[in-house]
């Protein structure tokens, strides 16, 4: 890991920590998750919020009545809205998505969860998602959240990474590995 990115984490790590704590001891950790989707979407769909929270030119009044701004709007739990508040003060935006990462990651822990990224060549189905989850809860033993994306160019099959672990049935990895085991041969 490179050190910016290390010190990255460690600043959102701290701020994850003292938000995950202060949520549980409110009992508002259901909120906080629906606030973390929330907050993440509108991360991912808003060109002009990333900008906002990487700008250096910005001033902390900015980035402060800004990110007040979209708390209120979003109806961010006040542990959530008051952290943000104190880094936008601390000029500590640009670590919103480790944050967020962290937060989710606490939580799914306090809930016995494990978070699975699912790669697919087409959008899965309620059905399709309801059945992988069942699958690998019976394979880990624990209840595991689908974060699924579509990348058309697997071309068929799925790309499952828990952790460190990674399944990959993707009809591109299979013909990316037939194409290697050909160039050995000939």
């Amino acid at each position: 890991m490179s050190e910016p990115a290390s010190i990255s984490s460690g600043i959102a790590a701290r701020y994850a920590t003292a938000i995950f704590e202060l949520a549980r001891e409110g009992k508002a950790l259901d909120k906080l998750e629906a606030n973390l989707d929330d907050l993440s979407g509108a991360l991912e769909q808003s060109p002009d919020l990333r900008a906002m929270i990487a700008s250096p030119v910005l001033s902390r009044d900015v980035q402060g009545a800004a990110i007040a701004a979209i708390g209120d709007k979003m109806g961010l739990v006040p542990d959530l809205r008051n952290g943000l508040g104190l880094m936008a003060t601390k000029r500590r935006l640009f670590v919103l998505p480790q944050l967020l990462a962290q937060l989710g990651a606490m939580i799914a822990e306090h809930k016995g969860e494990v978070s699975a990224e699912v790669t697919s060549a087409k959008a899965l189905s309620k059905a399709q998602a309801d059945k992988l989850a069942k699958t690998l809860k019976a394979r880990i033993g624990r209840d595991v959240k689908l974060k699924t994306t579509v990348d058309e160019s697997l071309l068929g099959g799925l790309v499952v990474k828990m952790g460190s672990k990674m399944i990959d049935t993707s009809i591109r990895s299979r013909l990316d590995s037939l194409q290697n085991a050909m160039k050995e041969v000939g």
